[in-house]
């Protein structure tokens, strides 16, 4: 007997991909394994530096890379940079922030700072990288860098879960839109990542203490966790994807 199934390939040879907020960090994981998986990858980030660093790194593993120095929340020029290059089959919308604060302290310029880069720049931003994949009738899959705080709520954190809540909401409504034309949309979300960022957070024992407490795993995620799902959520292998979630939270929201 032969059996007449093989299971899809993770490979994304020859295949653009798109990574935000990629000079550290989860991005630059994220560019990391899109890369070793086979793609020609564009690091986006706001800082030369860092983005010619992450680069050469990059290369001397031997990989396809270059850069791309925006800040995604200045749409026109987002859009001017995008639509002047090939277009992209992959996008992870990473580029992200927080300020964690009680609801009562936060201030006009928090929402603003919050909601403009995580909802308002990775909506556009999206939507340009759509267009110029409609516009050459080629598939694609976006990746929304959520987080399990867009599935619950969290004290000091009411305006990161409300971006989270609204990344969920128009990737779902995105996801039935594009789904003729090939275009997959889907959302990873993390629990609490440690990295060089969040690390000072959890120097802090008692708030260390109250995350692991909703872990059921026991231990803060790596990036290293990531990277295989945002391989996966790339590639053929999810290709029944569209519109979900795919959490990566230790089973903090399984209860």
């Amino acid at each position: 007997m032969t059996i007449p199934f093989r299971t899809p390939s993770f490979r994304i040879d020859g295949r653009r991909a798109l990574v935000t907020g990629a000079g550290r960090g989860i991005g630059l994981g994220a560019a990391g394994a899109l890369a070793a998986a086979g793609a020609h990858v564009t690091l986006c980030a706001r800082t030369a530096g860092e983005l010619a660093e992450a680069a050469e790194a990059l290369r001397l593993e031997g990989h396809s890379v270059d850069t791309l120095q925006l800040d995604v929340t200045d749409l026109a020029d987002m859009r001017r940079q995008i639509g002047a290059r090939e277009p992209y089959e992959i996008l992870v919308n990473n580029a992200g922030t927080n300020r964690p604060k009680p609801m009562t302290d936060v201030l006009d310029e928090d929402f603003d700072v919050i909601m403009n880069l995580n909802v308002r720049a990775a909506y556009f931003l999206t939507q340009a990288v759509v267009r110029r994949l409609l516009a050459e009738e080629r598939p694609g899959s976006i990746i929304n860098m959520s987080s399990q705080m867009g599935h619950v709520g969290g004290a000091r954190r009411s305006l990161y879960c409300a971006s989270k809540w609204a990344m969920e909401g128009f990737t779902r409504a995105m996801a039935i839109e594009l789904a003729p034309s090939g275009i997959r949309v889907n959302t990873l979300c993390p629990t609490f990542i440690e990295t060089p960022m969040t690390k000072p957070f959890f120097d802090n024992p008692d708030f260390r203490s109250e995350v692991l407490s909703k872990i059921k795993l026991g231990r803060l995620g790596t990036i290293e966790d990531l990277m295989g799902a945002i391989v996966f959520l790339a590639s053929d292998a999810s290709a029944l994807m569209t519109g979900s979630s795919l959490m990566v939270d230790g089973g903090w929201t399984a209860e």
